[in-house]
């Protein structure tokens, strides 16, 4: 090939390389057709709620339907291991908890690396938990919950397997020095309803679908999981005081895409979704549902977020033993 030859084939080449870089760096239309928004637990729950009023509120900006669709199980890891398998093209994206973080350590392998393999777009609010028993139990408090459980045995509940409400669930019996045996559910609703049933003894739930039951008596509220109390139940004492000292925690919820998502399309999801937490009838719902919104934080900031919570996390899962598992 002539020196000629090279130059010619170089001057046609290179536009079209940097026209296709751009291209894969640029949101440009998106979306221009329907959005999957991924949920990993079943309807009914705090993040199904959570998805359902952003998917609106996006669908309303973007003016392309963002449908939510419900992959239950495996402890968040099926949905999450979908999307990460998912074309990096803004057209997958999934409702992320703190499972995402917790799971690294809890799974002694996974199908993909949560720090590489997905994206952080947008980090919506955390939340904090209350500890609910159902009110058929002679249970009045913390303290009387940790004496029944040191004298028989008990079940507690959970949206899967990493799930906040299992790793909720398992550093309060360590912390507390008794056994109890999890349960995971597909979410949190069946497991609340189990709950009620009495198939399982406590379980620490999201107030928001947690809250209409303890109104209606159905279930009781002993403490909430950080050193604040609710708003909206002021009289439920956090757990730290009232029988396990230290303990202080709470979950966040956040929306994730395939790691390889060009960025355009990551910062115009991000922008969305934080103006949309903004709104005050977002904000308002928010509140309603337990939860502390945030809306808050770039795409590569949200990354270094992630990696963060990744070790951050995976002390607890490290101090409730439960580490590699399952």
């Amino acid at each position: 090939m002539t020196m000629l030859s090279r130059r010619t084939l170089l001057a046609v080449a290179l536009p079209a390389m940097t026209a296709s870089m751009a291209r894969a760096d640029d949101a440009g239309d998106y979306p221009n057709r329907p959005v999957s928004f991924i949920v990993p637990f079943a309807p009914a729950g705090g993040t199904d709620i959570l998805a359902r009023l952003l998917g609106q509120k996006l669908e309303q900006r973007f003016g392309k339907p963002f449908a939510v669709e419900n992959r239950p199980g495996g402890g968040t890891v099926i949905a999450t291991n979908f999307v990460a398998k998912s074309p990096p093209d803004g057209y997958t994206i999934m409702m992320a908890v703190s499972s995402l973080a917790i799971n690294a350590t809890l799974y002694k392998k996974l199908p993909y690396d949560p720090a590489k393999d997905l994206a952080l777009v947008a980090l919506i609010a955390t939340v904090p938990f209350v500890l609910v028993v159902s009110s058929s139990l002679q249970v009045q408090s913390v303290d009387d919950l940790i004496k029944l459980a040191k004298t028989k045995p008990l079940s507690y509940g959970s949206g899967g397997i990493g799930a906040f409400h299992h790793l909720a669930g398992a550093l309060f019996a360590s912390m507390a020095g008794f056994k109890a045996t999890h349960v995971p559910y597909r979410g949190t609703a069946p497991a609340l309803t189990d709950l009620i049933g009495g198939y399982i003894q406590f379980m620490f739930s999201d107030l928001g679908p947690a809250l209409p039951l303890i109104k209606a008596g159905k279930l009781r509220a002993l403490a909430v999981t950080t050193k604040k109390r609710f708003v909206s139940m002021p009289d439920i004492p956090p757990l730290a005081e009232a029988g396990v000292p230290g303990f202080d925690l709470a979950a966040w919820q956040g929306v994730i895409a395939p790691g390889e998502t060009p960025k355009g399309i990551l910062s115009k999801l991000n922008a969305g979704l934080n103006s949309i937490v903004a709104m005050d009838d977002v904000h308002g719902r928010m509140t309603d549902l337990g939860m502390n919104p945030v809306g808050t934080g770039t795409p590569d900031e949200l990354q270094q977020f992630l990696k963060a919570e990744i070790v951050r996390w995976g002390k607890f899962v490290e101090a409730a033993g439960i580490a590699g598992s399952e």
